[in-house]
């Protein structure tokens, strides 16, 4: 996993935790990178897991409600940092469209050891959009959470659904998006 969301969820949790803490979290974890990540660096998915149920115990907050939280934040990192990939959208739909086919081409282009969940769109019929996740790596609460960004930032009247396809694994996802 690109160290890019290592750094964000670190800066995540200092926001919410003292530096103490946080120090505190990645010595209990012992992780084999140490906890020492820069964004351009890849490490193993299991570091992430075990920073997320360590910051949640911490935050006395569900994974799964943290996960999400974490995808709203990435969804402004993303914004600061990959601000073309926002221009010239117009609206949740248009950018989730967008996903597998020009935005994820691009962070191919540099990170090509990118491993990246999957993203398939319906076209909105009556106002809803279907959107297929999935991922080996079962961060569909990540994406819900960067959904639920995407809406606020276009300030849209959209209430999504998902479907764990997967057994609760949160693998294979449907997100059914509705315009109302």
């Amino acid at each position: 996993m690109k160290g890019v969301i290592f750094t964000e969820l670190l800066m995540m949790a200092e926001s919410a935790l003292s530096p103490e803490i946080i120090e505190e979290v990645i010595a209990e974890a012992a992780l084999p990178s140490g906890g020492a990540y820069t964004s351009v660096g890849s490490y193993d998915f299991s570091e992430m897991q075990t920073l997320v149920a360590a910051f949640a115990g911490r935050l006395n907050t569900p994974i799964d409600e943290l996960t999400r939280a974490f995808g709203r934040h990435l969804f402004a990192a993303f914004q600061r940092s990959h601000s073309g990939f926002f221009t010239n959208i117009d609206g949740t739909y248009d950018l989730l469209r967008r996903v597998e086919d020009e935005i994820h081409v691009e962070v191919r282009k540099l990170y090509p050891q990118a491993e990246l969940p999957t993203f398939n769109c319906s076209e909105p019929i009556l106002g809803d959009m279907i959107l297929e996740y999935r991922s080996p790596r079962g961060l569909a609460h990540l994406a819900a959470g960067l959904i639920e960004a995407s809406i606020e930032h276009f300030d849209e009247s959209i209430t999504f659904t998902p479907k764990d396809l997967s057994g609760g694994h949160n693998t294979h996802v449907i997100f059914t998006l509705h315009r109302g």
